[in-house]
């Protein structure tokens, strides 16, 4: 373990090639932990280009500043190291825990910053490019079943940069008292009557992760028969077909329902934050839900809900017993659910 003095630090690279929401969400606790040991630096995060916008900042409090970059060709590659090198970074993390990236690598040597903070070495996979950092070590991480949260905090602690569980659990965006109002004024518009409130979020930006519709279907026709519930449902840009096989659905048996699609990922927290219950798929909108007070069941294929469910309070998972996530049946989530509104001592207003 190295310890690096905090007022010699001013400027901190951060080099990730994942970066969706869920990635970033998972990683918040990392950039509070060098805000805290390094108060005097600013926090630059280099991260690949996505396919849709990504809210950075709405996302995580602790980051200064955003560059994109692109691997299209040479001479781009060349002016990022050059503007890079202008900015005379003290200090470069790349925390590879995900996969390893060996442009990562590749750039925070050639940015020339002085302390490279990476990964060795994961259980039995090596990072070629490990020579180009200078300050590293292995992981057991797989053996273990270390979540993302902890996998990200652990490459840091290297240079004595360690913080609190309960910090690591609490330091995520707040939602502010007129946020919430606006959340409550939209739903009293959207539901004339005083119900329970389900959210679903049936989509995923990868089909592995998705929970046919159907399911949700039968899901929720049992918790409005038991409940007499109306539901909130979340829609992505990937989710349009999925969302229109549920609308229809929810027409034909009359559940009072409304669709939030594609809403700004502050407004779609303070919505969920309102339910009483929210069930969703392994995805980016299951991350945001788990930052919100709302009960949460996250649906997962076998062996992933070590690494990526939300943690704390209230938040519930099931998990596939095979890769096949349809082969949690509904009537095991809606068995779930019942028992959780069942337990839960009151309806919010």
């Amino acid at each position: 373990m190295i310890s690096i003095k905090p007022e010699k630090i001013r400027n901190i690279l951060v080099i990730r090639k994942h970066n969706q929401i869920g990635d970033i969400l998972v990683s918040v606790p990392m950039y509070y932990a060098l805000k805290k040991y390094f108060p005097f630096a600013e926090i630059t995060l280099l991260a690949s280009k996505t396919n849709y916008p990504i809210p950075f900042k709405d996302l995580n409090p602790y980051i200064d500043e955003v560059i994109i970059y692109e691997k299209s060709n040479i001479n781009q590659q060349l002016q990022l190291i050059k503007n890079l090198r202008q900015k005379k970074f003290d200090l470069a993390i790349v925390p590879s825990t995900i996969r390893f990236s060996s442009t990562s690598n590749i750039i925070s040597f050639l940015a020339g910053i002085k302390y490279r903070i990476g990964i060795n070495k994961v259980d039995n996979q090596r990072n070629k490019f490990s020579f180009l950092l200078n300050i590293k070590q292995d992981f057991q991480w797989g053996s273990k079943k270390t979540h993302q949260t902890f996998r990200n905090l652990e490459v840091i602690e290297q240079i004595n940069c360690k913080i609190t569980i309960s910090e690591a659990l609490n330091n995520t965006f707040k939602l502010s008292h007129d946020e919430k109002i606006e959340a409550k004024e939209l739903l009293k518009s959207a539901f004339s009557q005083s119900q329970v409130l389900i959210g679903l979020h049936p989509g995923a930006g990868k089909i592995d992760n998705i929970w046919d519709w159907k399911n949700f279907f039968e899901v929720s026709k049992f918790l409005y028969q038991r409940w007499k519930s109306k539901f909130l449902i979340t829609s992505g840009a990937t989710d349009k077909i999925v969302i229109e096989k549920i609308k229809e659905a929810f027409i034909s048996e009359g559940i009072p329902f409304l669709i939030i699609d594609n809403y700004p990922v502050r407004k779609l927290a303070a919505l969920i934050n309102e339910c009483d219950l929210f069930i969703s798929n392994d995805t980016g909108v299951m991350h945001i839900a788990g930052l919100t007070e709302t009960i949460l069941i996250s649906l997962f294929r076998k062996d992933k809900a070590y690494e990526w469910a939300p943690i704390g309070k209230n938040k519930f998972i099931i998990e596939s017993p095979d890769q096949n996530i349809n082969s949690i049946t509904w009537k095991k989530v809606s068995e779930l659910a019942d028992k959780l509104l069942l337990l839960k001592s009151f309806r919010k207003d």
